[in-house]
């Protein structure tokens, strides 16, 4: 019998020590979810499809340098998901990993979550687009439309004023006693073209 109890106790001390070695193992912890900032512009609800935690980036301060035209750049809240988006991890911004994603691979299963639009036509002070003078300017085709649509010759052009919703161009017609004007866009689109003087003067 008392073996048997000896034997019993020498047991019980291994899994003692088991059981308090197991008590000071902590838990894995998950990676830690970075908040992506204002200051990144994200939009979306996530990418690339709505609901994942990474989100697309605009242009700011803080992403200028990382942008590129032939890529889309995205925020990623972890390693983890940043590295799922296959593109190239190009900077850390207060935690959040950016990640050039290649145009080519960036609208793959994206749906609603397409690239940002292109800026708007009349964006003031944009560079993109035909330009106001010059050859093939929006210049040379507001002319053009005036002459098509008088039958007369463009002598000059008036003025051009430029404004958020189109650019202005007034031109002057041989004969006409006020210059005519065109609404034109930077897309290089000529819209509404009217007379600006009395219409009984025509």
């Amino acid at each position: 019998m008392r073996r048997i109890a000896l034997l019993g106790a020498a047991l019980a001390f291994p899994l003692a020590g088991c059981s308090g070695e197991t008590d000071t193992l902590d838990p894995e912890t998950p990676e830690e979810l970075a908040e992506i900032p204002e200051i990144l512009a994200p939009f979306g609800d996530g990418y690339p499809a709505s609901g994942d935690p990474c989100r697309q980036l605009g242009e700011s301060a803080a992403t200028s340098n990382y942008l590129d035209d032939s890529a889309l750049l995205v925020g990623c809240p972890s390693e983890a998901s940043a590295e799922a988006l296959g593109g190239d991890i190009v900077g850390n911004v207060e935690g959040v990993r950016l990640v050039s994603v290649p145009m080519g691979d960036a609208n793959v299963g994206m749906g609603e979550n397409g690239p940002p639009p292109p800026p708007e036509r009349d964006a003031p002070g944009g560079n993109a687009g035909v330009a106001i003078r010059g050859p093939n300017s929006l210049e040379s085709r507001c002319a053009d439309r005036v002459a098509a649509d008088t039958g007369a010759n463009v002598i000059g052009t008036n003025r051009i004023e430029e404004s958020e919703a189109a650019i202005g161009i007034y031109v002057n017609v041989e004969g006409a006693t006020a210059p005519w004007r065109c609404l034109a866009y930077r897309d290089g689109t000529i819209g509404e073209v009217m007379f600006t003087g009395d219409e009984g003067a025509l």
